[in-house]
């Protein structure tokens, strides 16, 4: 690629019928300047396209650590659902099994205030019967005694 410093060095061999020195000195000035312009917006342009360029590549790294994070949370998020259902599962369950027992347990309950209830309803039979007894002994004992008199 020619440089604005090469424009400015050449040197053109001179020959009888040539251009005017001056005029072709005044428009390689002219083109040196234009010339240089561009070379400098030309690399400072570079220089810009290389640091868009790393950001650009800075960004991609980001993009793709979000994706991955994205992709972890939403794993994350559904193992949490899983553990979360099955630990549901399982208080749904010793739940049950607690409820069972209570159930089993005022049952046995039930059964046994039913024996207790029958047996004292038993004794009770027995009682009035051997009260009654004792009363009609005591009655006879005192019709008996009144007989005597």
């Amino acid at each position: 690629m020619i440089t604005p410093l090469d424009i400015q060095n050449k040197e053109f061999k001179k020959s009888m019928r040539g251009y005017k020195e001056s005029e072709v000195d005044a428009f390689l000035d002219e083109v040196i300047v234009d010339y240089e312009k561009i070379f400098k917006e030309k690399n400072d342009l570079k220089d810009k396209m290389d640091i868009l360029n790393e950001q650009i590549e800075k960004y991609k790294v980001l993009e793709r650590t979000l994706n991955n994070t994205l992709v972890i949370a939403q794993s994350t998020a559904e193992e949490v659902a899983k553990n979360a259902q099955k630990q549901a599962e399982f208080i749904i369950v010793e739940a049950e099994a607690k409820g069972i027992k209570i159930i089993e347990s005022a049952n046995n309950q039930v059964y046994r205030i039913q024996r207790e209830y029958e047996e004292v309803k038993k004794q009770m039979h027995i009682f009035k019967t051997r009260f009654k007894t004792l009363l009609e002994a005591q009655l006879e004992s005192i019709y008996d005694k009144d007989e005597e008199i």
